[in-house]
C-alpha cells in the first residue's frame, strides 16, 4: 500500500477517534447519568460543555475535510500521480489534523486556524500534483 493511501486509512481512524471523543464528552460517559444516556435512545441530550462543543465542531470539520482528502488522494492514485509527489501533502494533512484536534480541544483559537491552514496546504500539494500531472 502506498504511503498516501495509508494516510487516508489513518485519517479515517482519526475521524473515528474524533467522533467518539465528541460523543463521549457530550454524553459525559464517565458519569452514571452519562452512561445511561449513552446506552439509551439519546432523546434529551445534556447541555454541551465548551470542550464537548469544540470536540463536536472539530469532528464535523474533520468529516468535511476527510471527504476532500480522500477524493484528492484517490484521483491522484487513479490518475497515476507518483507517490513521491503525494506523500508529503498527505503527511502534512494527517499530522496537521492530529494537532488541530488537540489545539481545538484546548481552545487555542489562533493556533487552531494556523494548524488548519497547514492541513489545507497539504490538500493543496496533492491538488497541485494532480494538476501538474
Amino acid at each position: 500500500m502506498t504511503p498516501e493511501l495509508l494516510y487516508v486509512a489513518y485519517s479515517a481512524g482519526l475521524t473515528w477517534v474524533m467522533l467518539m471523543t465528541a460523543s463521549l464528552l457530550r454524553a459525559r460517559m464517565w458519569t452514571p447519568q452519562g452512561l445511561k444516556f449513552a446506552f439509551g435512545n439519546r432523546d434529551q441530550p445534556p447541555e454541551s460543555s465548551p470542550v464537548a462543543a469544540r470536540a463536536h465542531r472539530a469532528a464535523k470539520n474533520m468529516l468535511e475535510n476527510l471527504v476532500l482528502f480522500t477524493a484528492l488522494v484517490l484521483v491522484a492514485r487513479l490518475g497515476g500521480v507518483p507517490s513521491a509527489r503525494l506523500e508529503l501533502g498527505a503527511a502534512m494533512f494527517f499530522w496537521a489534523r492530529v494537532v488541530y484536534f488537540a489545539v481545538y480541544l484546548a481552545g487555542i483559537a489562533y493556533a487552531r486556524t494556523v494548524v488548519w491552514g497547514v492541513g489545507l496546504v497539504g490538500l493543496g500539494m496533492i491538488a497541485a500534483a494532480i494538476v501538474g500531472g
